[in-house]
């Protein structure tokens, strides 16, 4: 991938999406916290797609933003189509890319008419803007050949500091629909749970192979911690994950920020 620098005459979402960036691939940990998450869901989202699919297989990428992880699973040898309903970044994109096969399919999911089916969808921090996550979950699962694959992350509703509500407890989500897809964590509307994870899955006739919880409040700069991980070193940092990633299944639910899933369609 493509280093790049900012340039003054870029739209507001380039330069916005160079913020992101700047956080998330080159290094440069004004937010630790966040760049600390970032590198866990990107290394929980990667091999978890790389368990399942095959250099060559097509891989859909919805609202897919600035393209990283488009990039990442273009340069590995898979056939990637980027899409998100901001076109203007196409040309941000495609500054970046410097290999593989990546193509483009703007537009927002609800809409588009996608003619063909993907090995595997990746859907990373998207559900959580939708007012509709099961419909969602349905459509983005019609995307998918049988047997296919969908890896999703999102914020973890059963994290002890979430206050957002759930969806099964919402009797009218419709009421969100003027607010859904907005930009980071301001436009989160649920977050889902564990055991609704499970329920959305099966409606949408999928199957929950594997799940995983990630990133403890230390790592997410949580409960004023973000001033202790610019002087920490990463190893410690990264054992400390380690172990809660290895506590009691209840303990987790309560202690991770975020959630990791591989879910697969029926043949």
């Amino acid at each position: 991938m493509k280093r790049i620098e900012q340039e003054e005459h870029w739209p507001e979402s380039w330069k916005t999406s160079f913020t992101y960036d700047l956080l998330e691939i080159y290094g440069e940990k004004q937010c630790y916290g966040y760049a600390y998450a970032y590198a866990n869901r990107q290394k929980a989202a990667l091999e978890l797609i790389q368990s399942v699919a095959k250099p060559g297989d097509k891989i859909l990428d919805l609202a897919a933003g600035q393209g990283n992880f488009s990039l990442f699973l273009a340069e590995a040898g898979y056939d990637v189509t980027w899409n998100d309903i901001r076109e203007e970044l196409i040309p941000y994109v495609q500054l970046k890319h410097e290999s593989g096969k990546l193509s483009y399919v703007p537009g927002n999911i609800f809409e588009l008419g996608i003619n063909q089916l993907y090995d595997a969808v990746l859907i990373t921090e998207v559900i959580e803007h939708t007012a509709h996550p099961d419909e969602f979950l349905q459509k983005v699962a019609l995307l998918v050949k049988p047997g296919g694959y969908i890896v999703l992350t999102t914020p973890n509703g059963g994290y002890f500091l979430n206050r957002l509500p759930r969806f099964s407890d919402c009797s009218d989500p419709s009421i969100f629909e003027s607010v859904q897809f907005g930009p980071n964590s301001d436009g989160h509307i649920f977050l889902l749970h564990l055991d609704e994870l499970m329920s959305l899955s099966q409606k949408a006739g999928l199957t929950v192979v594997e799940t995983r919880l990630l990133t403890n409040p230390l790592t997410n700069g949580h409960l004023k911690t973000e001033g202790l991980l610019r002087y920490l070193p990463p190893t410690l940092i990264n054992m400390l994950e380690n172990f809660t990633g290895h506590c009691p299944l209840f303990v987790r639910k309560k202690l991770h920020t975020n959630l990791a899933a591989l879910l697969k369609r029926s043949s």
